[in-house]
């Protein structure tokens, strides 16, 4: 059984991480024409609420993307070329990164996943799996590579 993960996140993520995850209306005003970065399949929804600049960081901005996994579902396979720090709202659900071993991570648990491994979630549960996600990655760049095989 894996330990829940303890990750340091910078203050300014984990509140803005903390105000989307508890407010409805936050992730509603976000930012109308956003578009998800992952490409969506069937029970997989991915969006982004929020992208922000950092204070201090030229050249960089945070991403906080809502997840949603239908029961059974995985999102695609794929990369992101910055790192990315998430934290499970409902659900269960299994991380797979290439060359690792699968974590199964339930409800309040959280993950990280630096630059560029590939990755991928599935919801193992009988229920919805909601995710939030930070990404920390370049402006400008893509947040998200999709690859073309499944993790193993």
């Amino acid at each position: 059984m894996f330990a829940p993960l303890r990750i340091r996140v910078p203050a300014a993520i984990a509140c803005a991480m903390l105000v989307v995850a508890l407010s409805p209306v936050a992730a509603q005003t976000a930012g109308p024409g956003l578009a998800p970065i992952v490409p969506q399949t069937p029970g997989f929804t991915s969006k982004p609420v929020l992208v922000a600049p950092i204070t201090g960081v030229e050249g960089k901005e945070l991403v906080l993307i809502s997840v949603t996994l239908a029961p059974g579902a995985s999102s695609p396979a794929h990369t992101h070329p910055g790192d990315c720090y998430g934290t499970v709202l409902e659900g269960t659900m299994e991380l797979r990164v290439a060359g690792q071993e699968p974590r199964r991570l339930t409800a309040g648990e959280s993950y990280s996943t630096l630059a560029n491994p590939v990755h991928q979630f599935t919801n193992v549960g009988d229920t919805p799996v909601r995710l939030l996600n930070a990404l920390v990655v370049e402006k400008g760049k893509p947040r998200t590579v999709p690859q073309s095989e499944p993790v193993k």
